[in-house]
């Protein structure tokens, strides 16, 4: 049994138990140096790349081994939700979470080191797997902590960390102008400093302590066990499905932008300029899009608000890249398209109440982030064919995954339908 359950209802930020705000900071602050530490390398990797071969920035191999690096990272990230998620089951919420944040500030870090791609490809993915570890412990912290009916809104705070780390990386990139790219890996070091208070200030959860008295933790295989294989497949489904699209997204609107007619002929200054102003108005868009995504879990509960934001995610791409359009007119479109991406914070609260106590990292964790690895293998897909294929008719073509991804999400088990109850197969 949950011990939030059991507890009077909280409608107060001043009800809240050091505990839980204890608990809530650190699982933030995890998320904002997640946003830090992935996006670090999407602002530098064309300059690094190619300082690292030796070659002029516009060599083709360049955007081939750059692709192959971001994929590294993205397979990295979803193996680590999986591996640390089954730590956070074995070893706790709060330890776990400190070791997934060392992981990914360390590696990140060593990056500066690299004297080679390979070697920075390496690196990129040790450090995702503990950024996407720390996505399944975090979010399994305040959902076995935080009030349940506050979910909702809880999700909306937690991905606005992660935007407000890629503005802090942003910052940082422009902070550090004209440095050369790998002194930016630096400030991925600065995280490790958040586990030190968090080994001394954050304690376990009372759901997985009381859990863990006189219970076996459950193996791994019984994530597709006949208790649990329903929730499990139709949530790897539905992440897969929009992760994939959601990533092409994030990784090839550079490339686009750069090549839009007003933009094309401005030397390199300009453009990486254009770039950041791209990411910016996402990054705007996404974090009204948590508090819109929030406030209509409330109303309509998850299942429909997740099934709405889909099809709000593929109308926008679609009309982004179907026509064409000017930098003022793309910049509103891509503020429209980061609205949508709100949808994906729901899942931080939606999906670890739906797993038993002992397998809640394992299978929110392992269930979210495998989208990651299809989404790597279109950015090598893209990467090495990008001299053949119009960027923009594929983007528009990967705007129809959120089709079937919002259609898969009315599969979703019913109690998602009511913001904060636990699923079918839960404690």
């Amino acid at each position: 049994m949950d011990p939030m359950s059991s507890t009077p209802e909280v409608t107060r930020l001043r009800d809240l138990t050091p505990h839980q705000w204890k608990s809530g900071i650190a699982a933030w602050l995890g998320w904002l140096f997640d946003g830090l530490d992935m996006h670090l390398y999407t602002l530098v990797w064309a300059v690094f790349v190619a300082q690292l071969m030796g070659v002029p920035e516009d060599h083709p191999e360049v955007g081939r081994n750059g692709a192959i690096i971001q994929a590294m990272f993205l397979i990295g990230w979803a193996l680590g939700g999986g591996f640390f998620g089954r730590v956070g089951d074995l070893l706790g919420r709060s330890r776990t979470l400190m070791l997934t944040i060392l992981t990914y500030a360390c590696f990140t870090g060593l990056s500066y080191f690299a004297q080679s791609w390979q070697q920075l490809a390496l690196c990129r993915f040790l450090s995702a797997l503990g950024i996407g570890g720390e996505w399944a412990v975090g979010a399994s912290l305040l959902s076995e902590t935080w009030p349940k009916n506050w979910r909702p809104w809880i999700a909306a705070v937690l991905q606005c960390a992660v935007n407000c780390g890629v503005l802090l990386a942003c910052l940082a990139g422009w902070l550090m102008a004209g440095q050369e790219p790998k002194f930016l890996f630096l400030v991925g070091i600065l995280p490790a400093l958040l586990t030190l208070w968090i080994r001394k200030a954050v304690p376990e959860t009372e759901a997985w302590e009381s859990a863990r008295e006189g219970q076996a933790l459950p193996k791994v295989s019984e994530l597709f066990g006949p208790k649990v294989a329903a929730v499990t497949w139709r949530v790897l489904l539905i992440c897969g499905v929009g992760l994939t699209a959601h990533w092409a997204f994030l990784f090839w609107q550079a490339k686009y932008v750069k090549l839009l007619p007003s933009i094309v002929g401005l030397d390199k200054g300009g453009k990486d300029e254009i770039v950041a102003a791209a990411l910016m108005w996402i990054m705007f868009g996404s974090l009204i899009g948590n508090f819109i995504a929030g406030g209509l879990a409330k109303i309509m509960g998850y299942r429909a608000t997740i099934f709405w934001m889909f099809l709000a995610y593929f109308g926008s791409m679609f009309v982004a890249f179907h026509w064409d359009w000017d930098w003022a007119q793309t910049k509103f479109l891509f503020f429209l398209i980061g609205a949508c991406q709100g949808v994906f914070g729901l899942f931080t609260m939606c999906l670890p109440p739906l797993f038993p106590v002992l397998l809640r990292t394992t299978g929110s964790g392992f269930c979210y982030n495998i989208g990651r690895i299809v989404a790597a293998g279109g950015t090598v897909f893209f990467g090495i064919y990008q001299k053949d294929l119009d960027v923009q008719a594929a983007m528009q073509l990967a705007s129809f995954l959120f089709i079937p991804a919002a259609l898969l999400s009315l599969f979703l088990p019913n109690p998602v339908e009511e913001a904060g109850t636990p699923g079918p197969v839960a404690d």
